[in-house]
């Protein structure tokens, strides 16, 4: 396993944002990354793919077992593969949103982002 990148990349912090709440497969994930963003982050399969396996490989992710209530009824639900987050995902996560935090802050004060003067 090797140690992840940071700064997160905006596209591995939304992967891991997406899959904070619950185990998602790929396409639920890019849907949720694309809503959530406005539009202004999409990813097509080739990139979304890419950066769950080396998710997957710096341990942020891992495959799991669909959800209980994941049944289409399309037959295309055993086709899918599922990810969670692993602990370091969440910790990861966590400590990816802080520092974004404490960049707003920062922003905020020197009344980059309008607001009380």
């Amino acid at each position: 396993m090797t140690k992840y990148p940071t700064p997160l990349t905006p596209a591995v912090y939304h992967v891991l944002l997406a899959l904070a709440p619950e185990p998602r497969h790929g396409y639920a994930i890019a849907a949720e990354i694309s809503q959530v963003t406005a539009g202004e982050l999409t990813m097509g399969p080739g990139t979304l793919y890419g950066s769950l396996r080396r998710m997957e490989g710096w341990g942020l992710v891992e495959p799991s077992e669909p959800p209980a209530d994941a049944a289409t009824g399309d037959g295309r639900q055993s086709q899918r593969r599922y990810y969670r987050l692993t602990p370091t995902g969440r910790e990861a996560l966590r400590l990816e949103a802080l520092r974004l935090e404490r960049a707003v802050t920062l922003a905020r004060a020197h009344h980059v982002l309008g607001g009380p003067a």
